[in-house]
C-alpha cells in the first residue's frame, strides 16, 4: 500500500431512531449536523464525522458482518480529550446527561468519566492529570 492509514475520518454509528439521537447529539455537543437524511445525520467534531446511521440503512455496508442490538453491550468507546473532566461532566449535567461514571483518576495518568448516548455507544471523557514534578 503506498499510503499509510494514520488518520480517522469518520466514525458511524449505527442507530435505532436517528431523529432521538440527532436530538441527543445536538444537545450535548450543542453543533448542528453537517449533513442529515432520513436515515442518518453527521456532525463534525473537529477532525473527525461522527455520522449517526439507521442501524436498518447500514446492513448493507458491512454485510457479511452483523448488526448488533443495543442489548449486546458495549464493544468500544470514543474519547474526547478536555482540559478540567470535572468542569466538562458539570456542564453534561446541565444539558441532562447522565454519567456511567467518573469523574475518577485512572492510574494511567487520567481522569475520565463516561456516559452513554440513546444507543448505547459510550462517550468518555479524558483529562491528563499533571504527572509528578510537571507544573
Amino acid at each position: 500500500m503506498s499510503e499509510p492509514l494514520k488518520g480517522v475520518g469518520a466514525v458511524t454509528l449505527f442507530v435505532e431512531d436517528p431523529q432521538r439521537s440527532r436530538s441527543f447529539y445536538e444537545k450535548v455537543f450543542q453543533l448542528a449536523p453537517v449533513y442529515e437524511d432520513d436515515d442518518s445525520a453527521a456532525f463534525k467534531l473537529d477532525n473527525t464525522i461522527v455520522n449517526l446511521l439507521r442501524a436498518a440503512a447500514a446492513r448493507e455496508l458491512i454485510e457479511p458482518a452483523v448488526i448488533a442490538g443495543r442489548d449486546a453491550g458495549s464493544r468500544f468507546q470514543l474519547t474526547i480529550w478536555v482540559g478540567d473532566a470535572d468542569a466538562a461532566c458539570a456542564e453534561l449535567a446541565t444539558r441532562g446527561v447522565e454519567l456511567l461514571n467518573g469523574p475518577i483518576d485512572r492510574d494511567w495518568g487520567m481522569r475520565t468519566a463516561c456516559f452513554a448516548d440513546p444507543d448505547g455507544h459510550v462517550w468518555e471523557i479524558a483529562q491528563e492529570l499533571a504527572r509528578d514534578g510537571d507544573s
